[in-house]
């Protein structure tokens, strides 16, 4: 016996309901994204960028970071990752900045690049690069644009940038949040970490995912009372 249009419905509710869920779950985990457990204005850190393995079946084989160069960052570093080779671009500054040894900076690390030597990231895991350098400008955030390259050839651009307010792009570049130089300013409000700037940028995704669980729950509550309904209705 075929169920009844109206549970045909019902049950097409359901089906909708449950591919947002699993969307709104994959979103939410798969940017590009940086952090640092000692960045902060005016001073030198770690960056730290994670980066998970969106496809199915290739493997991430590259990652081109670039680095902010307005201002530039007078020093910085690669943390080897084994198996994988880095490589890393300069770009001149005009005009030349002052380390604070006093020497003078004529180019800065404008790129960086991570080649898999074999194999890569994986479906289903996830890598972390750190780069160490500063000073970091006296900003409240810095905008990294990362290409992810896969191994059949496609490409990742998390290049578009955030804004607060509006709803979160689908390949959000990396932002990085600046804590205030606590040594310049010793009475200064305690500020937003790293690590509490990314929770704040996946809010959105989060709110989506409660709400597509929550439809979810309602559509199949409807189906639940609708076969209550039809078997009632089939019984008198």
């Amino acid at each position: 016996m075929s169920l009844p249009r109206p549970l045909v419905r019902i049950a097409l509710v359901v089906l909708a309901a449950l591919v947002t869920v699993l969307a709104s779950a994959g979103l939410a985990a798969a940017h590009v994204s940086v952090s640092s457990p000692d960045a902060s204005a005016g001073g030198y850190g770690k960056l730290v960028f994670r980066v998970p393995n969106e496809s199915d079946s290739a493997s991430t084989v590259k990652i081109r970071i670039q680095i902010p160069t307005d201002p530039p960052f007078a020093s910085m570093s690669v943390q080897p990752v084994p198996g994988w080779t880095a490589t890393t671009t300069k770009a001149p500054l005009d005009p030349p900045v002052t380390d604070d040894d006093g020497n003078q900076i004529t180019e800065a690390v404008s790129v960086v690049e991570f080649d898999a030597d074999a194999g890569g990231i994986a479906p289903g895991q996830f890598q972390e690069f750190a780069l160490s350098g500063g000073p970091f400008p006296e900003a409240d955030s810095l905008t990294f644009p990362v290409l992810q390259t896969y191994s059949d050839g496609n490409e990742s651009a998390w290049i578009e940038p955030s804004v607060d307010g509006q709803a979160e792009p689908e390949h959000p570049a990396p932002v990085l949040s600046l804590a205030a130089d606590q040594a310049a300013a010793p009475s200064a409000e305690p500020t937003t970490t790293a690590h509490e700037h990314a929770a704040t940028t996946d809010q959105p995704a989060g709110v989506a995912l409660f709400l597509a669980i929550l439809a979810l729950v309602v559509a199949i509550a409807g189906v639940v009372l609708g076969l209550r309904a039809a078997r009632r209705t089939v019984s008198s």
